[in-house]
């Protein structure tokens, strides 16, 4: 119980923050990319140019990228979301309009972060620059979910590992079909 309470007091401490702390223009600029990222169109818009721009390798982690960012919406959005009924930040907390624009469904767990770490953690290991250039956008969306106030940061966090594990999972089973194949 005290682990859960000292979590909940970081949650309201870091939203709380998060929220009021960020320069304004830096507001904008991550309320722009999360923008991008809603529905995961950044990271489609990122799989093409690797496809097109980067050959075989290229081809090969788009397509590990997006697995792992539809294994991490099902986990996230279908799952967790749907059994974790956790409420959205009060909105007293965030002391700026963005967070009428928020989502009713639950707050746990963040299914954008989930996406842009699932995302950039597949694709970093078959094409190291392009995932990290995906970094930078990645950790702006999840910046921006508590900047925001759509997300508590351990939504955020619990976001993350999701797309962790996605990755994880995505870039075994890759593996395990290729030696298949041989």
């Amino acid at each position: 119980m005290r682990l859960l309470a000292g979590l909940q007091r970081a949650d309201r401490s870091l939203t709380r923050q998060a929220a009021s702390r960020v320069p304004r223009g830096f507001g904008k600029a991550l309320s722009a990319v999360e923008e991008a990222a809603e529905g995961t169109k950044l990271w489609w818009a990122a799989a093409a140019a690797m496809a097109w721009l980067g050959g075989r390798p290229g081809r090969r982690a788009a397509a590990t990228g997006l697995g792992a960012l539809a294994v991490a919406q099902l986990a996230a959005n279908g799952v967790c979301k749907q059994l974790a009924d956790r409420p959205r930040p009060p909105v007293e907390w965030i002391p700026h309009g963005e967070v009428a624009d928020r989502p009713d469904s639950s707050s746990f767990p963040s299914g954008h972060s989930a996406a842009a770490v699932a995302f950039t953690a597949a694709v970093t290991p078959a094409w190291p620059a392009a995932g990290a250039l995906c970094a930078v956008p990645a950790a702006m969306v999840a910046l921006e979910r508590v900047q925001s106030g759509a997300h508590y940061p351990s939504d955020v966090v619990a976001g993350a590992a999701i797309g962790l594990a996605s990755a994880w999972l995505t870039r075994r089973a890759s593996a395990v079909c290729l030696r298949r194949r041989s």
